[in-house]
């Protein structure tokens, strides 16, 4: 693993380019690729790249949602201070390693910004607590951790699988989270990951004369991080500003809806459902209106290099689905594969298409018109089709930068830093997912 990690992290630090530089080389690529290989020209290429550029704004305000309750949620006193506490468990390098991995695995599986962020907060703890750690390999723990989130409550495929109006309804149906998340084969994959990430990080631990720690000054509080305190002016707006009163109403309406909400339709959770959540949870663990709002504006701060790249992902993913080289990739996939090999190879396929459109959602759009029809002609469970999806760019996370750039704006790092542990993990862990995929 050591070999394995410090290979691909020599390779990364001179070959992978900023995230943002490398969302548009893959637009060119992709713009040339629609020219050479379908039978649309140059400017009917720039249409599809145009009309498509905004095409996820909608899904891009979920997501954007999903990552800041999330990073407010982290960031409330009473999670942080549950963060100090279990950080300190960590007596070691090694034991601050396998811990970072397993928090953050188990947080993404509650929800996938949630996981981002309190991984990289509490891998910023455990670089406090616990001397001579590898702040490179922490913080590369935290986002490797990122890859259960597909198989949790937040996975963005199966959540839409399940939400009627979806992209696919008409192809597949309405897939129930029973035939998704809470599956044999997901609970197999989801277990195993647990298990085997930590062991991995461990492994890959540098020895001592190669361990980069981290300059105290990146691990101080940020002073526009501290919540605003209630100032001694007792006016009509700054009560109203502190009031924790006006607070639990507002999350007593919110906890009503949800109550309403799952009485009337069942235990359906789409992305709206956990955004609510996330949004009511962490103003009533920040108490005060003005103490959530700090928070929500320091969490927006890390969505700056995701806001900037959407609409280019937006526009590759236009690129594909309307000159058909999305299918074309696709089909080359399935259509090599049998009623056994086709979960398998829809997950590559996913993966494969996870560089271009790096978006759960987006890989609905993309490969659902393909591969679920061909998962029905074959006789493949639908649920196993849309999970094979959803593996496949949660998968492929590891090589692609995207999602790492909110931990990344949090540790003070760049993406050269951790991807060459991301990458390692990348070629172990596709083994579990194509395991749970064949027998399970």
């Amino acid at each position: 693993m050591k070999v394995l990690s410090n290979f691909f992290t020599v390779l990364v630090q001179r070959f992978l380019p900023d995230p943002f530089v490398f969302a548009l080389i893959l637009t060119a690529i992709l713009f040339v690729s629609g020219i050479v290989f379908t039978p649309h020209g140059p400017l009917d290429m720039v249409r599809f790249w145009g009309d498509g550029f905004w095409n996820l704004l909608a899904f891009a305000m979920q997501m954007s949602l999903i990552l800041v309750t999330g990073h407010a949620l982290a960031s409330s006193p009473l999670v942080k201070r549950g963060l100090q506490k279990v950080a300190g468990v960590a007596k070691t390098p090694a034991q601050g390693v396998v811990l970072v991995t397993l928090g953050a695995a188990i947080a993404s599986l509650i929800n996938w910004g949630f996981g981002l962020i309190v991984g990289a907060l509490f891998a910023k703890e455990v670089a406090k607590k616990v001397p001579g750690s590898d702040y490179r390999l922490l913080i590369a723990s935290a986002y490797i951790g990122f890859l259960t989130w597909h198989g949790g409550l937040s996975g963005s495929v199966p959540l839409l699988a399940a939400t009627p109006g979806n992209p696919m309804e008409k192809i597949a149906g309405v897939i129930p989270l029973t035939k998704t998340i809470f599956t044999g084969f997901n609970l197999f994959i989801t277990i195993s990951l647990l298990i085997v990430l930590p062991i991995m990080t461990r492994l890959m631990m540098p020895k001592p004369h190669e361990v980069v720690t981290i300059d105290p000054k990146l691990l101080t509080e940020n002073q526009n991080d501290i919540p605003l305190a209630a100032t001694s002016e007792k006016s009509f707006a700054v009560r109203m500003e502190n009031s924790r009163i006006l607070t639990y109403l507002i999350v007593a309406l919110g906890y009503a809806y949800l109550i309403y909400y799952f009485v009337t339709k069942g235990f359906k959770i789409d992305v709206n459902t956990v955004n609510l959540i996330f949004f009511f949870t962490g103003l009533l663990l920040h108490g005060t209106p003005l103490s959530y709002m700090q928070a929500i504006t320091n969490a927006a701060r890390g969505t700056a290099g995701i806001l900037i790249q959407f609409p280019f992902y937006a526009g590759i993913q236009g690129m594909m689905e309307q000159s058909g080289l999305g299918g074309m990739i696709t089909n080359a996939f399935i259509s090599i594969s049998n009623e056994h090999t086709f979960p398998v190879l829809a997950f590559l396929s996913s993966g494969f298409i996870n560089f271009f459109v790096p978006s759960g959602g987006g890989h609905w759009v993309v490969q659902g018109p393909f591969i679920m029809p061909a998962a029905a002609s074959l006789g493949v469970d639908p649920g196993i089709a849309a999970m094979a999806i959803a593996y496949g760019e949660a998968w492929m996370n590891m090589a692609q930068p995207f999602w790492a750039l909110p931990a990344l704006a949090i540790a003070g790092l760049g993406v050269r830093d951790i991807m060459g542990y991301c990458v390692t993990t990348l070629l172990v862990s596709g083994i579990i997912f194509m395991i749970g995929l064949s027998f399970f």
